[in-house]
């Protein structure tokens, strides 16, 4: 009796990189939903700047590099990055920072690494990086949740404001923004406000601050759908939120009137997103198993540390940042035991 015999590779990878960024845009979708219904129309212009520039400065680097322009531009990974930055950017943005940033992540921190698969940071965190520190006034110039705006802004209004800093002649710019919830809460405790007193503003909801929250809870939708589909795995975003919730769960239950309850950092800023979508990026996150699980509860715990001490109020880009300088040594030594060999043969 003959048997087949078939040469490797014996199984069909279940994944490429177009399915994937597929699958990752995909599960963006409620998130995004739900930050055009309580943002405005200004999160769909930064998408759309944003995109645009990313494959143009894709395609142009290619060309220059003499490297094939269409297969990168299908693998979609300029896209999730242009995507991500976008929907990190306030919806007022002008559009020049919008593009600024995308060049910066596709050129600088994409490119001149080597391309996909060889940046050692995340490149949309890297540009949100560049235009918060570069230009830190309009990077926390958001509008208010859709409940609390008094002066919601038309299609053509906001491009105006985007493209040309304009504003209806009854408004100003002090008027139709605000501080971010975690900007809030910082500079009314700087005050020396209680978290009693800084509570009974009417930005504040259930866990985090309304509007904030339900946005968090619709990209915890899409990051569950990855979880399903098997894009990404448990280790980093479990991990993460485990690390923020521990550390401000301590600090909350010692000082319940100056630390905020471990909720309001959970939904009140980029957490969710930045836990499922960003921290998880394959080519910059530690690879192995407990490398992922050190990962990710050192991001949670960082974003702590920097929102409570830190300089910034939102320090999510900054943790993973930190974190992607790490995930080489962390990959270093959690590296799974190899079957059959003994702790000496593997040191």
């Amino acid at each position: 009796m003959k048997l087949p015999v078939h040469t490797s590779p014996y199984g069909v990878l279940p994944n490429n990189v177009t399915r994937v960024m597929g699958e990752v845009l995909l599960a963006l979708v409620p998130g995004i939903i739900a930050l055009v219904y309580y943002f405005g129309w200004g999160v769909l212009i930064n998408i759309s700047i944003a995109v645009t520039t990313a494959l143009a400065a894709e395609a142009g680097v290619l060309h220059l590099r003499h490297r094939p322009v269409r297969p990168a531009l299908s693998d979609l990974s300029a896209t999730v990055t242009a995507v991500l930055l976008a929907i990190a950017l306030p919806p007022l943005t002008p559009w020049w920072m919008t593009m600024l940033g995308v060049l910066f992540a596709i050129v600088m921190v994409k490119h001149l690494y080597g391309g996909l698969g060889y940046n050692p940071f995340n490149p949309a965190m890297a540009a949100y990086v560049l235009l918060l520190v570069s230009f830190p006034v309009a990077m926390t110039q958001w509008l208010p949740p859709e409940m609390l705006n008094a002066h919601p802004l038309s299609f053509a209004q906001t491009l105006t404001a985007i493209f040309g800093g304009g504003l209806p002649d009854h408004l100003t710019w002090d008027t139709i923004t605000s501080a971010t919830p975690l900007d809030a809460m910082r500079e009314q405790l700087k005050m020396n406000k209680t978290i009693s007193e800084i509570a009974q503003n009417p930005m504040w909801g259930n866990f985090g601050a309304r509007g904030w929250e339900w946005v968090g809870n619709w990209f915890l939708i899409g990051g569950l759908f990855l979880l399903w589909r098997k894009v990404i795995t448990w280790h980093i975003p479990f991990a993460m939120i485990a690390g923020l919730l521990l550390a401000s769960g301590l600090f909350w239950l010692f000082d319940p009137e100056s630390m905020p309850f471990p909720g309001f950092h959970l939904f009140s800023g980029g957490m969710i997103l930045g836990a499922f979508f960003i921290a998880t990026d394959p080519v910059t996150a530690s690879t192995t198993p407990k490398g992922r699980i050190i990962y990710g509860f050192l991001i949670g715990v960082t974003v702590f540390i920097i929102r409570t001490w830190g300089g910034y109020p939102d320090a999510v880009a900054f943790a993973v940042l930190l974190m992607n300088m790490a995930a080489p040594t962390i990959d270093y030594y959690t590296q799974p035991r190899v079957f059959g060999a003994r702790d000496k043969d593997n040191a």
